[in-house]
């Protein structure tokens, strides 16, 4: 199973079969080298998006405060944009993830919105593990880079409705994602994505074990 995850998202495409195991259709070559910076591997827009992470913070949290103030006080961890402990990388397994969307984008949504907690996991995938939301109509799918002990970095793709399969990253710019993994508690972590391509300035999924 290893490398398969990695190279739908970055190589091509996969097929999976009904027992579960991937059969991989691309040529191996196709897989970028992972243990090179992540920053060989994000476009120029993703680095962008990134080194503007606090800014992302600073326009979308007082929306989000005016909107739910009392959500947002109830979870004073979560939503402090300087919380972060040690120990980004999240170790390989299931967790329940839930998404926290900050600073409305556009019309169609309100400048705070929680959804339910989905299914999530972590797997190795030889260099770099993988991150996948398994549930839920808009499903992170990417990669996990070590950058520091208090931050890791997500580079993926943003799959959606029935889809089955992530699309390469770099393919689709309204698809691409880039953000970060900090530990803001014992067992809890957060996937920080700044400026995402739909509805909002900001999105937190919190991450705890299953």
């Amino acid at each position: 199973m290893k490398a398969i995850l990695t190279a739908a998202i970055l190589a091509g495409p996969i097929l999976l079969g009904l027992s579960g195991c991937g059969v991989y259709r691309q040529a191996t070559s196709a897989r970028p080298d992972t243990t090179q910076p992540w920053r060989t591997i994000a476009t120029d827009r993703d680095r962008e998006r990134l080194r503007e992470w606090h800014k992302a913070w600073d326009e979308a949290l007082p929306l989000a405060r005016a909107a739910e103030p009392e959500a947002i006080a109830a979870d004073t961890l979560l939503f402090d944009p300087d919380r972060a402990m040690g120990g980004a990388a999240l170790p390989p397994g299931k967790y329940r993830c839930r998404t926290y969307k900050l600073g409305v984008s556009g019309t169609a949504m309100r400048d705070f919105t929680a959804y339910p907690a989905f299914d999530c996991a972590v797997t190795e995938e030889g260099d770099v593990d993988s991150f996948q939301m398994r549930t839920g109509t808009q499903r992170p799918a990417g990669l996990l880079f070590a950058e520091t002990d208090a931050r890791t970095i997500f580079i993926g793709t943003l799959v959606l409705g029935d889809e089955a399969t992530p699309l390469r990253y770099g393919l689709d710019r309204r698809r691409d994602m880039i953000g970060y993994v900090e530990r803001i508690a014992e067992r809890r972590w957060r996937l920080v994505l700044p400026y995402p391509n739909f509805q909002s300035k900001l999105d937190i999924i919190e991450l705890v074990p299953a």
